[in-house]
């Protein structure tokens, strides 16, 4: 897995690539991270699974939840995934405006995303339904809040690849640093089609 990273790479003529050993030791830490990750939102799913039904005489799911609403995020989510897709498509042709529109696309599609969870968040404890209300709301305001600090996180990882691919362009580094925010970002996207199924899907059709 780690020797596909650095073989995707493209150097362009007359430049200096990275050693091979070097993009491999990264690709490893960032894969590391990724697994640490992985284990905190499998925890978090763990504790909203025993908690997700003590609602404390307040309001469930089934309630609170629009799952028209959350499909909209869903979708800001998927095809901001998608579209970073086809940048990296254009990373390895070397189409560095193509890459730039992409980044630019998938970033306000994120932030689409993100705008919306704060909308959904503010709404919910200005209603009187926040996180103290019952131990439903306290694992699902941390599940939930956790991914999407994750997608604000990836999006400032964004803005700045936007700046160095503007800046270098597509040099060795700038491509190895756009593969692994691409890895972190399809990561996300799963975890939120996770949260999506086991929080709001079941949430609002759970009698």
């Amino acid at each position: 897995m780690m020797n596909s990273e650095a073989s995707i790479i493209v150097t362009a003529p007359g430049e200096e690539r990275e050693h091979p050993d070097t993009v491999d030791i990264q690709a490893f830490g960032f894969w590391i991270y990724l697994m640490s990750d992985l284990i905190l939102f499998a925890t978090l799913f763990a504790t909203f699974g025993v908690l997700g039904r003590n609602y404390a005489g307040g309001p469930t799911g089934k309630d609170l939840f629009d799952l028209s609403y959350t499909l909209g995020e869903t979708l800001f989510l998927l095809f901001s995934s998608a579209i970073y897709g086809l940048a990296m498509v254009a990373v390895i042709r070397g189409r560095k405006n193509w890459v730039l529109l992409g980044l630019a696309i998938a970033f306000l599609l994120g932030a689409g995303f993100v705008a919306m969870e704060v909308h959904e968040f503010y709404g919910l404890v200005a209603a009187g339904h926040g996180p103290e209300v019952s131990a439903f709301l306290s694992s699902f305001f941390t599940l939930v809040g956790t991914h999407g600090t994750h997608v604000t996180f990836g999006l400032l990882w964004m803005a700045v690849m936007m700046v160095q691919v503007a800046l270098k362009g597509l040099t060795s580094p700038v491509q190895s640093r756009l593969l692994r925010l691409s890895m972190f970002w399809h990561f996300l996207d799963i975890v939120w089609i996770a949260i999506f199924s086991i929080v709001y899907l079941t949430g609002v059709l759970h009698v």
